[in-house]
C-alpha cells in the first residue's frame, strides 16, 4: 500500500535547479534511503515531502490519515519550551489520553465531587484501554538511550547535538506512520547509533532517510532511491545491492559513451564538409550527430589522476606524550596518559559524548594545555586539524578564490603540479560551481570546502574530528581514497563505523574517568569484545544454580542447623516481599501517581523482582538438600 507518492516534483534555488521532474512512491513498511550528491536538494526534498516547503512544480500526495514525523538536519525547536513541553506537543493519539488523565487526577485532588470522580474513572479506563502505562515506559526508555534526563531543561540552553537528540526523541515517541530522517546519526555517539539501528530494524516503522552512514544504511534499508545526474533510479535492496547495480549501470554507460565517441569521429568529419555539400544530406542525420555528440561528452566528470598531495617531510621524532593529565571541574579527561606516535600511524578515537575526545585533539595540536605532564612535538610536524565547526569563510567570495587564497597550484607526490581548479574538481566541485559564492553552497558542500582548506596545506599529521558529517557518499569515497594514500600520521574521530574500519589500524577507546584503552582491531571486532564481556558480566551476576550432585549424596548430607535456619527465614522473607510486590502493583495500576512517582515505583518494582528471584533460587537450592 502506497502511503506517499510524488509526481513530477521540481525545485530551484535561485538560478540553481535542485531536482527536476522526480516521481516515486513510498509503500507502508518500506525502509527507504535517498542517495544523491551534496547540493542536489536532499534536505529541501525532505522539507517538501513534510509540507514545510513547496515545490515549484509537481505534487506530493499523502494517503488520508497518514501522520508524518520529521527529523531535520538542523531541527527547529521552540526555545520558549522545556524539553518536557516540547515532547508533550506530539500529535500521537496517546498524548491526549495521558494529558486527560493527568488533568482528571489534578481536578479530583483539588475538588472531589461525583463529576470529577466520574471524569477520573473515564480517564483511567482510557489509559488501560490504550495501554498508556506501557507507553510511558517506552518514552522513558527512548529518552534514557538518547541521554535526555532533565526534562525541565529549557530548549534554549541546548547545544546543537542536544537539540538533534531531543528532536529525534520527539519523532520516535510520537510514533508517526511515516518518518523522514535527515542525517539521523549526526551528533549521536556509537552506542546511540547502534541502539537506533536496532530500534528501527526491529520496528514496523515506514521511513525515508538521508544518511552517509553506510553500516547504518546497509543494515536498515530495503529500498534505495538514487538521484544521479538528474535521473532517478529505484533499487529494491540494501546498500550493498545498490552499489552492485550502480556499478553495472556505469559500466554500460561507459561502453555506450566509448561507442558514441568512435561514431562521433566519423560524423564529425562529415559535418565539417562544406555547407553546400551538407544541404543534400538528411536533416535526421544532422540531428543524430548532435545526439551522438552529447552522448560522447557524457563521460565521467572524475579527473584522470590519483590525488596524492606532496606531504611535508617527517623527521625521526613525531609526537610524544608523557604522564599527561587533564580535567575540567570534576570531569577527568586524561589521567597519566603516555604515548609515542610512530610514522604513518592511523588511529581511530571512540567513546561516548562528553568524555573529552575533542579536548584530547586540541591538546595534541597545542590549542589546549594539559594540567600536568609533558608533550614533545617533532620539529618537522605540520598539523592539519579539521574541526566540527567550520568558520572564517567569506560568504561573498567565490569557491575558486577561497582555495586560491591558500595556493593556486598544488604539488603532487609524483612531482607534478595541479591547479586549484583541478583540486576542486577532484572533490566534486565542477568548473561551473567553482565560481559560485560560498554563501550559496549547501551545508555538505561547505564542509567539503572546509576539509579541502585543511588538506591543501600539505600537513604530515592529519587530525579529523567528525569529517563525515553531512558529506554525500561520493565525496566520502573520494576522501577515503585520498586518506588511504596519505603517508603521514592520521587520527580520526567519527561515528561512521565503515569509514573508521576502512582507514584506521587501531583505536583509542575513551572509557571515561581519564581511562584510554588501546584496542587493536576493527570497530566490529571491538563491539564483539564489548558484547562478550557484557554477557560474561551478566552471567556472573546471576545466582548460581544448585550443583548437580548425585541424589544419594544429597539425601545423605541433608541440611545442617545453619542451613535449616536460613531455609525457614527465606520462606518468611519471600512471603513478605511478595506482599510488598502486590501492594506496589496496586499502587502503579491505581492511576493516581504522577509521572515522577510512577517512575520511582517502577524502579523499586524491578529491584523487588530481582530480590525475590535471588532469594527464591537460594530457597530452591536448600529445598533440594532438605
Amino acid at each position: 500500500m502506497t502511503i506517499l507518492s510524488v509526481q513530477n516534483l521540481s525545485k530551484t534555488f535561485g538560478l540553481k535547479p535542485l531536482f527536476n521532474n522526480l516521481t516515486f512512491g513510498i509503500s507502508k513498511g518500506d525502509k527507504t534511503a535517498l542517495v544523491a550528491p551534496n547540493g542536489t536538494g536532499k534536505s529541501t526534498l525532505m522539507r517538501v515531502l513534510s509540507g514545510k516547503d513547496t515545490p515549484d512544480e509537481g505534487e506530493v500526495m499523502v494517503r488520508s490519515g497518514v501522520r508524518i514525523g520529521v527529523l531535520e538536519q538542523e531541527p527547529e525547536l521552540d526555545d520558549s519550551l522545556t524539553i518536557r513541553e516540547c515532547i508533550n506537543r506530539g500529535s500521537s493519539d496517546m498524548m491526549p489520553i495521558i494529558q486527560r488523565y493527568e488533568k482528571a487526577v489534578k481536578a479530583q485532588a483539588e475538588n472531589y465531587t461525583e463529576e470529577t470522580q466520574s471524569a477520573f474513572e473515564k480517564a483511567l479506563a482510557a489509559m488501560d484501554a490504550a495501554g498508556a502505562w506501557d507507553y510511558e515506559q517506552q518514552v522513558q526508555k527512548i529518552l534514557s538511550k538518547l541521554e535526555i534526563y532533565d526534562l525541565d531543561q529549557s530548549v534554549s540552553t541546548l547545544s546543537g547535538g542536544e537539540r538533534k537528540r531531543v528532536a529525534l526523541a520527539f519523532v520516535l515517541i510520537d510514533n508517526p506512520d511515516l518518518i523522514l530522517l535527515d542525517e539521523p546519526t549526526n551528533h549521536l555517539d556509537l552506542d546511540m547509533i547502534e541502539w537506533l539501528e536496532t530500534y528501527l530494524t526491529q520496528s514496523n516503522i515506514t521511513l525515508l532517510m538521508v544518511t552517509h552512514d553506510r553500516y547504518f544504511l546497509d543494515r536498515i534499508c530495503n529500498h534505495i532511491i538514487e538521484i544521479d545526474e538528474g535521473k532517478l533510479y529505484n533499487h529494491a535492496g540494501n546498500y550493498g545491492y545498490y552499489l552492485e547495480k550502480k556499478a553495472e549501470r556505469k559500466l554500460v554507460e561507459q561502453t555506450e559513451t566509448d561507442k558514441a565517441g568512435q561514431l562521433l569521429k566519423k560524423e564529425l568529419d562529415w559535418m565539417r564538409r562544406s555547407p553546400k555539400a551538407r544541404t543534400t544530406k538528411s536533416k535526421s542525420r544532422i540531428s543524430s550527430f548532435y545526439e551522438t555528440e552529447e552522448k560522447a561528452k557524457r563521460s565521467s566528470n572524475e579527473p584522470d589522476f590519483r590525488l596524492e598531495v606532496n606531504m611535508t617531510r617527517m623527521g625521526g621524532k613525531i609526537l610524544e606524550l608523557s604522564g599527561v593529565d587533564k580535567a575540567y571541574d570534576d570531569i577527568t579527561i586524561l589521567k597519566n596518559f603516555s604515548y609515542s606516535f610512530q610514522k604513518g600511524e592511523r588511529i581511530g578515537i571512540i567513546g561516548k559524548n562528553g568524555v573529552g575526545k575533542s579536548t584530547f585533539l586540541n591538546i595534541l595540536t597545542g590549542q589546549a594545555s594539559p594540567d600536568s605532564g609533558h608533550i614533545d612535538t617533532g620539529t618537522t610536524i605540520v598539523f592539519g586539524h579539521y574541526t566540527q565547526k567550520f568558520e572564517g569563510f567569506d560568504e561573498e567570495a567565490r569557491v575558486i578564490d577561497t582555495i586560491k587564497e591558500v595556493a593556486e597550484f598544488i604539488k603532487l607526490a609524483d612531482g607534478n603540479m595541479i591547479s586549484a581548479s583541478q583540486f576542486l574538481e577532484h572533490f566534486m566541485f565542477p568548473p561551473k560551481m567553482q565560481y559560485t559564492p560560498v554563501g550559496k553552497l549547501s551545508g555538505g558542500e561547505k564542509r567539503r570546502l572546509s576539509l579541502m582548506m585543511v588538506l591543501i596545506k600539505n600537513p604530515n599529521f592529519l587530525i579529523l574530528d567528525e569529517p563525515t558529517n553531512d558529506l554525500d557518499l561520493t565525496t566520502l569515497n573520494k576522501l577515503e581514497d585520498f586518506l588511504l594514500s596519505f603517508g603521514g600520521c592520521l587520527i580520526i574521530v567519527s561515528h561512521d563505523r565503515f569509514f573508521m574500519d576502512k582507514l584506521v589500524q587501531h583505536y583509542f577507546v575513551f572509557e571515561g574517568k581519564g581511562v584510554i584503552r588501546d584496542f587493536n582491531g576493527t570497530y566490529s571486532e571491538y563491539r564483539d569484545e564489548v558484547n562478550r564481556l557484557e554477557a560474561e558480566k551478566q552471567q556472573a551476576a546471576k545466582p548460581k544454580k544448585p550443583s548437580q550432585k548425585p541424589k544419594a549424596e544429597k539425601e545423605k548430607k541433608g541440611l545442617n542447623f545453619k542451613d535449616r535456619k536460613e531455609f525457614k527465614q527465606l520462606e518468611k522473607e519471600i512471603e513478605a516481599l511478595e506482599e510488598k510486590k502486590t501492594l506496589l502493583e496496586e499502587e502503579m495500576s491505581a492511576g493516581n501517581l504522577s509521572y515522577e512517582d510512577l517512575q520511582d515505583k517502577s524502579i523499586a518494582y524491578k529491584k523487588l523482582e530481582e530480590e525475590i528471584e535471588e532469594k527464591s533460587m537460594r530457597w530452591l537450592e536448600l529445598a533440594e538438600l532438605e
